[in-house]
């Protein structure tokens, strides 16, 4: 496997490894082009929801070579699932990305329910999907991120020690969020993209007032698919509604956060989101 995805993708080594809680994850690593790690040390962009964004994201390391609004180098690691679970990937993600306690909003049971009529799932993948939501550990990846494959790529590939990034979109750019409102120090700047903020309990809302007064010195970076709020899928609605409000709330304290309105629907957005991060949280 690793042969097959160094062949599609440029500059990219692909493994597997496994978690202490037992699960299967693949990993790819991009590197910037002409990388040479005894020369230069570049920052890690961890991007989420591999199965399905790498191809859309790790070709965008090119940036770093365009003349006209350079990036700054990055290496980008790509994380998602392996082995038997890779093709559970779209489940899977709810018990990994979602934070602890997360309820599930009723739209977002409306517009699973609504796959099943229209015969995008099963009636057993939509059980399988929603029960992944009832007991949802994003605490327990982001430590799988942040203290066993950190170090894995740092000591691989020879990092800096500083200037790491984070990039979600969806139910990853929940977890985006999750992970900045945690406050912790090894990401710089972190992009969450038409975050899947599906309940106005959601439990980022409550890490927002525990924060107090205090402010997180890591930027963050969050777009918004304007086709979601203006079209008639309530469960989008909601969660660009919803993300409004929380920025409206992180914007009102100051800080380091900024944001952008994108042409897109919630399925096309991706890419759009992704370089709306490298421009505003990586630029030369």
């Amino acid at each position: 496997m690793s042969a097959m995805w160094q062949g599609c993708l440029a500059d990219t080594d692909y493994f597997e490894t496994r978690s202490s809680g037992g699960h299967d994850y693949g990993i790819w690593v991009t590197t910037p082009p002409r990388y040479d790690p005894a020369t230069t040390q570049a920052p890690v962009v961890y991007v989420l929801d591999g199965n399905w964004a790498v191809g859309m994201t790790a070709p965008l390391i090119v940036t770093q070579l365009d003349p006209m609004q350079q990036i700054k180098p990055y290496i980008q690691v790509s994380v998602g699932y392996a082995g038997e679970e890779a093709q559970h990937w779209a489940r899977l993600r709810n018990r990994d990305l979602v934070p602890p306690g997360e309820p599930i909003a009723q739209e977002f049971i409306d517009a699973v329910g609504m796959g099943v009529r229209t015969g995008g799932r099963t009636r057993e993948e939509a059980d399988a999907y929603l029960a992944e939501l009832r007991d949802t550990r994003a605490d327990k990846f982001l430590s799988f991120l942040t203290a066993d494959l950190h170090p894995r790529i740092e000591r691989d590939y020879g990092t800096a020690t500083s200037g790491h990034g984070l990039y979600g979109y969806s139910y990853a750019g929940l977890f985006s969020l999750y992970t900045w409102l945690s406050g912790g120090t090894l990401f710089e700047s972190i992009g969450a993209g038409s975050p899947g903020v599906a309940s106005a309990e959601s439990q980022v809302f409550t890490q927002l007032k525990e924060m107090g007064d205090s402010r997180h010195a890591a930027k963050l970076h969050v777009t918004f698919n304007d086709r979601e709020l203006l079209g008639d899928l309530a469960v989008y609605q909601s969660i660009t509604k919803n993300t409004a409000t929380l920025l409206h709330r992180l914007t009102s304290r100051g800080g380091a956060v900024t944001s952008a309105i994108l042409h897109e629907t919630h399925v096309t957005g991706l890419q759009a989101s992704f370089l709306s991060y490298l421009r505003t949280c990586r630029a030369l």
